[in-house]
């Protein structure tokens, strides 16, 4: 990538949500490592990715929206934000350019910077075993290379022409099923006989909104036969504050946690949860916790 003369690989890299963000927060660190940090980013993306380096070019929360009405009242957004970030493409000329997840506008920004000779790696392939099985094709059309974070992956994509890695799961790297259940329980006085339930209302706004009103009618139906319940509720950047200021008006005694090891050893403290479709249900299965 260059004569030893030259400047560092500069990568760009880009996520959308708290998961992609972890991903690539993970992913910059270990390039650090094998390049002894002779590398440099610029991109999109939160709070793991900024803190292994990157000055994000906007919020990372600007990409955060899910359903067709949501993308719909965003739309003029997203379309500047789609075009800022092939700009920013354009002029800085990466050696390499990694997308993480956010299918919808990675691909889109796939289109739009078609032509540019820049090799375009996406992170997390689309779930075409799951539905619409013709997108890999169509795929295999926009980028260079996948990272597939399952095994059973690369077989759809490598059929339509298009290489792709298993690369495994970040979550494996955690040793979540090894954290001790008491810990978490004696640093909050939580004790034995009390029903902790672990809320993870996930990370977008829509998201939220959506679900907590639901998540609510269902503690208070389970709280007349758990009276001893109480409930733990690890929160991202993106929606902390609208999570802490409704969720700490309910009638039952609640504890906020932020970092991903308070977020662990909370889900294995906990006897339940109950939580938003996603990445958290594979952290949820690492933890043993239903």
């Amino acid at each position: 990538m260059g004569s030893i003369n030259s400047k560092p690989p500069l990568i760009f890299i880009l996520a959308g949500e708290a998961s992609g963000d972890l991903l690539g927060g993970r992913l910059m660190q270990a390039l650090r490592r094998q390049t002894n940090d002779n590398v440099r980013f610029i991109g999109v993306g939160g709070e793991s990715m900024t803190a292994a380096g990157l000055h994000s070019i906007y919020p990372m929360s600007d990409l955060s929206v899910m359903g067709l009405t949501e993308v719909v009242s965003q739309l003029p957004k997203l379309l500047r934000r789609l075009k800022q970030t092939s700009t920013a493409i354009t002029t800085a000329k990466p050696d390499t350019i990694i997308t993480i997840d956010v299918p919808d506008f990675s691909f889109r920004l796939a289109k739009k910077i078609r032509g540019s000779d820049i090799p375009h790696i996406h992170y997390v392939p689309p779930t075409v075993w799951a539905w619409r099985p013709g997108r890999a094709r169509k795929i295999a059309k926009l980028i260079d290379h996948l990272l597939a974070i399952l095994p059973f992956e690369p077989p759809y994509f490598e059929k339509e022409g298009l290489p792709c890695t298993f690369v495994g799961h970040v979550i494996s790297e955690f040793g979540i099923d090894k954290i001790d259940r008491q810990q978490f329980r004696s640093q909050h006085n939580i004790t034995q006989a009390t029903t902790l339930l672990c809320m993870l209302p996930g990370s977008r706004r829509s998201e939220v909104d959506r679900l907590l009103p639901i998540f609510k009618e269902a503690l208070y139906l389970l709280k007349t036969t758990q009276p001893n319940l109480h409930l733990v509720v690890p929160t991202v950047p993106s929606v902390r504050a609208v999570v802490q200021q409704e969720v700490q008006t309910w009638l039952i005694p609640v504890i906020f946690v932020e970092d991903n090891q308070q977020k662990y050893a909370a889900m294995r403290a906990s006897n339940v949860a109950l939580a938003a479709s996603g990445t958290v249900n594979l952290e949820l299965a690492a933890a043993r916790t239903p």
